[in-house]
């Protein structure tokens, strides 16, 4: 059996979780991918190459996240007789351990190749419903495979996910600092319980948010952005977090939230106010004023999620 037709090369987006108010509920897809080329072995092998972000890092044998996501789809399609290894070839744009998604988006990218692989057993609930498996919560790993905007509910371990593209069209800023925050550290400041007032504040905004976005309701979505119980808890991890908020609303932005539990920070812009770079350099430069270095990286809404490339 040749490699060649066992092969596939893909994209996987990273991806944002929360948008503010939504912990651990909202998420979205942007235009910066990850490449994977793909090649399951009938020999029990494992081997990858990375080049980009994390290269160091990353596994290069059958610890490597992607491979370990891909058994998962070969032994639920009954195949882990005929294929028991892998040549992983990465191309990595995603910053690791920065809120964008990098570990969801290596989840995304072993399932997804290996089902296109193996003719595709399985439709992309079932690749989410792997994902939030492997993951353990679907805020991330939804709109990695569903792309645009995603609403996510888990039920008993069953997850289901909503994706919509908005009816306004938004830049996305994205100010990455030249530090990482692990996803532990940012849950561990977190408090058990939060109080009646602070789940109505962000239920509300939560709901005013997505009311805004599928009916292109630009006017509500300076406040709808707001968070009171996960950010204001985190701000302490991200110098200068707050001031990088006022900053970038001050050059416009619709809203800003911390892009997953960070440390990027992510600012909304309409697209039509051509204001995406004034945003991206007062976000850059305010990051400076607390002595972090930071660059922007401006991005659209991604509409289709993982795909072949």
């Amino acid at each position: 059996m040749s490699e060649e037709k066992n092969s596939v090369k893909i994209l996987v987006p990273a991806t944002s979780a929360n948008c503010g108010p939504g912990f651990d509920c909202l998420g979205l897809a942007t235009t910066l991918c990850n490449e994977l080329d793909f090649t399951l072995l009938e020999k029990k092998e494992v081997t990858a190459e990375v080049e980009g972000e994390g290269a160091e890092d990353i596994p290069h044998d059958g610890e490597n996240l992607i491979w370990k996501s891909a058994e998962t789809v070969i032994k639920r399609a009954g195949r882990s007789e005929e294929f028991k290894g892998a040549k992983i070839r990465m191309k990595n744009r995603i910053p690791v351990s920065r809120g964008l998604g990098s570990s969801s988006a290596a989840i995304v990218a072993g399932l997804f190749a290996a089902n296109e692989i193996l003719k595709r057993p399985f439709d992309k609930n079932k690749l989410l419903e792997f994902a939030c498996e492997i993951e353990g919560h679907p805020d991330n790993v939804a709109p990695a495979i569903l792309g645009g905007f995603t609403v996510s509910t888990m039920e008993k371990g069953k997850v289901q996910s909503f994706s919509f593209m908005p009816k306004i069209n938004l830049k996305l800023v994205v100010a990455v600092p030249d530090f990482q925050l692990s996803t532990s550290k940012a849950r561990a400041v977190l408090p058990e319980n939060v109080s009646r007032r602070d789940a109505i504040f962000n239920i509300s905004r939560a709901a005013m948010l997505v009311a805004a976005l599928l009916e292109g309701r630009e006017d509500f979505l300076k406040t709808a952005f707001d968070d009171a119980i996960h950010q204001p808890y985190r701000a302490k991890l991200v110098p200068g977090m707050e001031e990088v908020f006022s900053a970038a609303k001050n050059a416009g932005a619709s809203g800003v939230a911390l892009s997953g539990a960070g440390s990027c920070l992510i600012a909304f812009a309409l697209e039509k106010n051509h204001l995406e770079n004034q945003i991206a350099s007062t976000m850059v430069e305010t990051f400076r004023k607390h002595e972090v270095n930071a660059r922007a990286l401006i991005l659209d809404i991604d509409k289709t999620g993982v795909k072949t490339a």
